[in-house]
């Protein structure tokens, strides 16, 4: 095991770099922990070191001063840096917490890693949530994150002819970057109608820069079918066309309204889920968002209900990159405050950052009110529609199951059990059996995948670090 740090921050996006930079500007030691091959999360992701030269992705990102600010403060820091660390777990110890990590960068080997801190700040972002419909799970049916991973990771375009579906405003920098590659956007399927956002012009009004950055896609080409769906992908080894239809407002397609549009790649995403595993495990309270999904409980200094742990980003509710950065910042100047330091933000500053975080937060739950899951997105659905990919169980033995929420369609049909540890079928098993309740994730002891050696050498050195102690005391 390390020595203890000050603060551990799990998560190297926007938010994390945010509550890096600030706790080492107010003097602590601090510790990033990320499972990437560099700094700036999913939001930030580059192509690999070796190759930024010769694969320019700069055009496909926003807000890059911040980035390149906050990865140059990083730099000049004492900062213990470890990417390519996958983090499966955390607990509370003797005076803080035990991070217990894998250590992937000699692949295939793995090695434990066991990280203290007196305290945590998590920021583990979110990842695409996804409704299964038929054909979903043919070769090139992507997320619309995974799509924009292979284009700011290695300007790899997925196919010439892609079609876009789900909703919100993530659709349009995926398909103008897809544009951008020379690829053809055949159709960019938006579930909502955009005249809702009317309903708030308070979020629209006070966030600008938002619908400028709308207005920006439109002039470049980017077309939205309004209150249209993907309802279905075909294909034999792989996609080759999609089933688009209109949309009644509750979500059913419309008679007489499908058509066949030919593909050769599909994204498709219905928002974002938080990343819930390390908060769960360590107990602290969630909320629910008017998303739909449940997130960690804050107060406005980023403190969970757990003392000493603090959330920040995607995990406290979806709301995009700037409000992950200002709530990084919060969070450690949450931590630095609870330490008995000074604050590394003046007080004026502090003042309107807060500010800030409230002008993003009302924005975001103004796009979660304008940009829902349809209602009767289910329909969509035939009774072999596979729902759970790993596991391969169909949406008839979902609702065969006739249970009261997704823990339970788990116990009697394994959905959620496979690789992914339902985080892809997760939300739509859950709205198929108690629509009315947010998502929670069920507690995992592991969050992600590690070897019985990396676990069996974590055990072995606590072992001797245990009868190390105990041959100190005697001593």
């Amino acid at each position: 095991m390390s020595e203890p740090v000050d603060v551990v921050v799990i998560g190297a996006g926007p938010a994390g770099m945010a509550a890096a930079a600030t706790a080492l500007a107010g003097g602590l030691s601090v510790a990033l922990v990320d499972s990437g091959n560099a700094l700036g999360g999913q939001f930030w992701r580059h192509p690999p070191e070796h190759a930024r030269e010769a694969i320019r992705t700069d055009d496909l990102h926003h807000h890059l001063r911040e980035y390149r600010a906050l990865s140059g403060a990083l730099s000049a820091g004492a900062l213990d840096v470890r990417l390519r660390h996958d983090v499966w777990t955390a607990v509370g110890a003797d005076r803080g917490f035990d991070v217990h990590a894998v250590d992937r960068r000699e692949e295939p080997r793995e090695a434990a890693v066991v990280l203290r801190a007196r305290r945590l700040v998590v920021a583990t972002g979110g990842y695409d949530r996804q409704l299964p419909f038929p054909g979903w799970d043919l070769p090139g049916v992507l997320t619309i994150g995974g799509l924009q991973a292979l284009l700011k990771g290695g300007g790899v375009a997925a196919g010439s002819r892609v079609a876009l579906g789900g909703t919100g405003p993530f659709l349009l920098p995926v398909a103008a970057g897809l544009a951008a590659r020379g690829v053809e956007v055949v159709a960019v399927c938006e579930a909502a109608n955009p005249l809702a956002w009317l309903r708030h012009p308070g979020a629209l009004l006070r966030n600008p820069a938002k619908w400028v950055e709308g207005a920006g896609y439109v002039r470049r080409g980017v077309r939205v079918r309004p209150r249209t769906a993907i309802i279905g992908a075909h294909g034999v080894d792989r996609v080759a066309s999609v089933r688009i239809a209109s949309l009644t407002p509750e979500g059913r397609p419309r008679p007489g309204t499908e058509r066949r549009v030919e593909v050769d790649a599909v994204g498709v995403g219905w928002g974002f889920a938080p990343q819930l595993d390390l908060p769960v495990t360590l107990g602290c309270a969630l909320a629910d968002a008017e998303d739909g999904n449940a997130v960690v409980a804050v107060d406005d200094g980023q403190r969970t209900s757990v003392p000493g742990v603090y959330a920040a980003g995607e995990a406290c509710g979806i709301g995009g990159a700037m409000l992950a950065l200002r709530e990084g910042q919060l969070a450690a100047e949450s931590v630095l405050a609870d330490a008995g330091a000074p604050p590394a933000t003046p007080y004026r500053r502090l003042a309107a950052v807060r500010s800030e975080v409230a002008r993003h937060r009302a924005f975001a739950r103004a796009m979660a009110l304008a940009h829902p899951v349809p209602p009767a997105w289910s329909e969509w659905l035939t009774d072999e529609t596979v729902v759970c990919r790993c596991e391969e169980v169909t949406a008839a033995a979902v609702r065969a199951a006739e249970a009261s929420d997704h823990r339970q369609v788990k116990q009697l049909t394994r959905a959620g059990m496979g690789w992914c540890q339902g985080r892809m079928c997760g939300p739509a098993v859950h709205s198929l059996t108690a629509e009315q309740q947010a998502y929670v994730p069920t507690e995992r002891l592991i969050a992600t995948p590690v070897t019985l050696g990396a676990l069996a050498e974590e055990v072995a050195g606590a072992a001797v670090e245990k009868k190390e102690s105990t041959h100190g005391r005697d001593a």
